[in-house]
């Protein structure tokens, strides 16, 4: 038997294809800075998970729980909601709250503006006044409100002494009583606004850093078509500061729920009679630590996130809007 012919098949070349050369020494040295980027991140990631997101869950699983820390959970569904929306202490907390915001708010973010533009360019004893304006926010909470209880004393308390000057049989110079700032349901609500007022340094020190960081050349142009202080503040400064403001303002919004509790607590303690100065932080308080109803203080709380929810919906609506009104 014979082979038959041999054919040679023809040589195909294969495909070259182009692999990435990537050094040895270039991978090890990005999975380290990986690892060093993970450590870095691990506490605050282990912090936020043990004292926020573990926290939130247990608050919202107590929310329909009856807890009193002697017996083990009771699970009760809608009750304690239920029973939130025909407490008239709650109700009370929940307007004042919200009125609170609605004044507070507002007014804290226009004086910090006001300041930061008034104290952005150097100038004498500017170092100092920028100071005390942010001195205020640096006093512990507890302090801060102590000594607010002896500026708002309605007999002997500096405010009204002020106040009573230049005034007969102590009334002030309009010849009105002054304001019973711990008594007066209507003069305690304005007096925890007036506390809050002073506490702006953080904000204050945003929107200075923001104005000093406007570019100087849309001012040299204003300047050049000789436009108005004002023309400037209106047409230049708040447009370019306006995203830094937004978010103040929400930021403000949401802490607006906090920041009302301890001078409620330590100053007026929640009064005077009925409920004027009970705020949802201190309603909460009270509830869990107080009255040791830790479920119905989580429904509450549920409540307030719920409100702050609200808030952040509201505000980025309202800054989708400017935004598309910016671009028409």
């Amino acid at each position: 038997m014979t082979d038959g012919p041999v054919v040679d098949e023809p040589m195909v070349d294969e495909p070259m294809i182009d692999k990435p050369m990537i050094d040895k020494p270039v991978v090890v040295e990005r999975d380290r800075e990986h690892r060093a980027l993970g450590l870095m991140l691990a506490p605050y990631v282990l912090g936020i998970v043990a004292l926020v997101l573990i926290p939130f869950l247990v608050t919202i699983v107590m929310a329909f729980a009856d807890y009193d820390l002697v017996r083990a959970p009771s699970w009760v569904g809608l009750d304690n909601f239920v029973e939130l929306a025909d407490d008239p202490i709650f109700r009370a907390a929940l307007s004042n709250s919200l009125l609170f915001a609605a004044i507070a708010v507002p007014l804290r973010l226009v004086i910090a503006l006001g300041l930061a533009l008034l104290l952005h360019r150097r100038a004498a004893a500017v170092g100092t006044a920028r100071t005390a304006a942010m001195l205020p926010y640096a006093v512990p909470e507890i302090a801060y409100g102590l000594l607010w209880l002896w500026l708002l004393n309605p007999l002997y308390g500096p405010i009204n002494q002020l106040l009573r000057v230049g005034g007969e049989n102590g009334a002030t110079v309009l010849g009105r009583t002054p304001p019973q700032w711990l008594t007066d349901p209507v003069d305690a609500r304005a007096a925890i606004i007036l506390m809050s007022l002073f506490t702006i340094g953080e904000t204050f020190v945003i929107l200075l850093a923001t104005r000093r960081a406007l570019p100087g050349e849309v001012y040299e142009l204003a300047a050049i078509e000789d436009a108005t202080g004002w023309d400037v503040v209106r047409r230049v400064t708040l447009p370019l500061m306006a995203p830094v403001l937004v978010l103040l303002l929400l930021r403000d919004a949401i802490l607006s729920l906090q920041i009302s509790f301890v001078p409620a607590l330590v100053v007026t303690d929640g009064g005077p009679p009925p409920y004027s100065t009970t705020y949802l932080s201190l309603f909460v308080y009270r509830n869990a630590f107080e009255y040791l109803r830790y479920g119905y203080a989580a429904a509450a709380t549920a409540v307030m996130l719920l409100l702050t929810l609200a808030a952040v919906a509201l505000q980025w609506r309202l800054v989708r809007r400017l935004r598309w009104l910016g671009r028409t």
